[in-house]
């Protein structure tokens, strides 16, 4: 049989083979670009640029949607309830490892700001999708690790966090604004130290211990714990008085694998590596001697 004969009978002709124009299968393919042309499409131009300004470091801050509320329904310990940071700390160590251009972090209270090297690239460095990503990884793993701080208490509905992008040129610029949240957390601990302290051992109300606290500066402050209640502020928690800085540091680790000798045997062999970790700190930031600790962490302001 001719291989005309063939084609003939696959074209669905048993009897004589007059002709069968057979196209070439490329003219049946589609390009995606092709296919997303509509007369629609004219509508992404009222979409706006919000790409960031390069060479700035990016900061993401997140802030707890009315945590008033959140913390009083879910009974959290006043002045600081140690595991709503620890798991403000968690959820704020899942989005680094997620977004690893991520090179420093600080977070206090029900807020947490995450610091994007001057030189990411990550989603084109368009503010809205960096902020919406950092919000959402944060706000999911708020609620997926929730259990691991607060066990059988059950969550009550879903948290909320709102999201800013600030871009800030130098390093000077950076290390003012997480000076300046840092200051905040003093600021806001020592006042709740203080107003929790008059209200729970003092057996004042929230009111009289609000009318006590006003026109008081730091030292006056100090002063009400240390004379009234035999409390030196400097000796609480640097958890509570510092806030929570994540970097990421080199640590070795060492895992034992079973590897086979050259005399065929198998043994347990002990290896040690380098691993690049998101490790806490609760520590002075507004000093020089944290960043001479870590000197990776600020770029050259040159770049």
């Amino acid at each position: 049989m001719t291989t005309l004969m063939l084609i003939g009978r696959a074209c669905g002709f048993s009897g004589r083979v007059r002709s069968c124009f057979i196209k070439p299968l490329a003219s049946f393919s589609f390009s995606s670009s092709n296919m997303a042309k509509s007369k629609f499409e004219y509508v992404r131009n009222f979409e706006t640029d919000d790409t960031c300004l390069r060479n700035c470091y990016i900061v993401v801050r997140l802030d707890g949607r009315n945590f008033h509320k959140f913390a009083e329904q879910h009974k959290f310990t006043k002045p600081n309830d140690n595991r709503a940071l620890g798991l403000m700390t968690r959820s704020a160590r899942s989005v680094m490892e997620e977004l690893e251009d991520i090179v420093i972090a600080y977070g206090q209270s029900d807020e947490f700001s995450f610091v994007f090297k001057r030189t990411s690239t990550w989603f084109k460095r368009r503010a809205s999708k960096l902020m919406t990503h950092v919000a959402s990884q944060f706000s999911s793993s708020y609620v997926f690790y929730w259990k691991e701080f607060f066990g059988e208490q059950p969550l009550l509905y879903p948290p909320g966090f709102d999201g800013r992008v600030v871009l800030y040129p130098s390093n000077r610029n950076l290390r003012d604004y997480l000076s300046w949240r840092q200051a905040d957390c003093h600021i806001n601990n020592l006042y709740n130290t203080v107003f929790w302290t008059l209200v729970q051992q003092g057996g004042l109300t929230t009111a009289q211990a609000e009318d006590r606290l006003k026109g008081t500066l730091a030292a006056d402050k100090n002063e009400i714990l240390f004379s009234e209640f035999d409390i030196n502020y400097n000796s609480e928690s640097a958890l509570h008085r510092k806030g929570t800085t994540l970097i990421w540091e080199k640590r070795d680790e060492t895992v034992t694998k079973r590897m086979k000798l050259p005399n065929e045997e198998e043994k347990d062999v002990a290896v040690t590596r380098s691993r690049r970790r998101v490790e806490a700190h609760n520590c002075d930031i507004i000093g020089d001697q944290f960043w001479e600790k870590h000197p990776d962490i600020l770029e050259d302001d040159n770049c």
